[in-house]
């Protein structure tokens, strides 16, 4: 991306009837968030996902870890800004609606209801505040959030957005964390995250897509904090410590190359 003029990026656009998805999906998703085929279905689909390794879901789960995010996203920071802001701009309803729904529902987690011996669970095992999926919730805002953003002729190719969201909600019912209500619950309330952010992208000045401007540099100072926590954090899972510290690695790679384009630009 030429961040030597001020760029002149599409607006985000949808279609106003996107607005009910989250509230279909949450109706259609009723029944798992009533639990009425608790816990022999959270226990059938926990017990069904372990035929793929630990691993490879604990890396899932890291999709839905603000600070994995960012280290995943970081080479925005120099391709496209404006897909950068795009999940940037869900993440404040993300936060919101996350926190209100563990303080306001009390829900227990797998692991205090279901026998621990009938389940596989990852990491150390989680008792509370269940509902909604705070992980579920933050992959699909930054799917969300990108998609949406993307030239409406050309969101098909990123289709891919919504299966690696779903495939980290999915990952918190592998590791035992979450039940599927949980994770429905948060993939609506992270899409609805998305479509509310779209509305502080479209007013978000083209300035804040030059690499020189101070609120990208403030974004480029988020990064370095996320290289400092997935270096020195075991994030969720110690499983993930190996990509922890490769998304470490491409963000100060990011971030040297962020810094030269500045030093450039005096």
């Amino acid at each position: 991306m030429n961040t030597a003029s001020t760029p002149t990026a599409p607006q985000a656009a949808f279609a106003p009837w996107v607005w009910g998805v989250p509230v279909v999906l949450l109706l259609l998703g009723a029944p798992l968030w009533l639990h009425w085929w608790e816990p022999s279905q959270f226990v059938a689909l926990n017990q069904s996902f372990a035929v793929l390794p630990a691993g490879a879901w604990t890396a899932l789960s890291l999709l839905g870890n603000a600070w994995g995010v960012l280290g995943v996203t970081a080479p925005l920071l120099l391709l496209a800004p404006r897909y950068l802001w795009a999940w940037l701009c869900a993440a404040p309803f993300a936060i919101v609606f996350a926190r209100a729904g563990k303080a306001l529902i009390e829900s227990p987690r797998p692991a205090a209801v279901v026998d621990n011996a009938l389940m596989r669970i990852v990491g150390e095992p989680m008792h509370n505040v269940s509902m909604p999926s705070g992980h579920t919730l933050t992959a699909f805002a930054v799917a969300a959030g990108i998609y949406f953003a993307l030239p409406r002729a050309t969101r098909w190719r990123f289709a891919w957005l919504w299966v690696l969201a779903l495939a980290t909600g999915l990952s918190r019912i592998a590791v035992g964390a979450h039940w599927p209500g949980d994770v429905v619950v948060g993939a609506a309330l992270g899409l609805l995250s998305g479509l509310l952010g779209q509305l502080l992208l479209a007013r978000l000045s083209p300035r804040a897509l030059l690499a020189t401007h101070w609120s990208l540099r403030l974004v480029a100072l988020l990064m370095a904090a996320a290289a400092y926590n997935l270096t020195v954090e075991a994030l969720d899972f110690a499983e993930n410590q190996g990509v922890q510290n490769a998304l470490a690695v491409l963000i100060v790679v990011v971030l040297g190359v962020y810094l030269r384009r500045n030093l450039a630009a005096r």
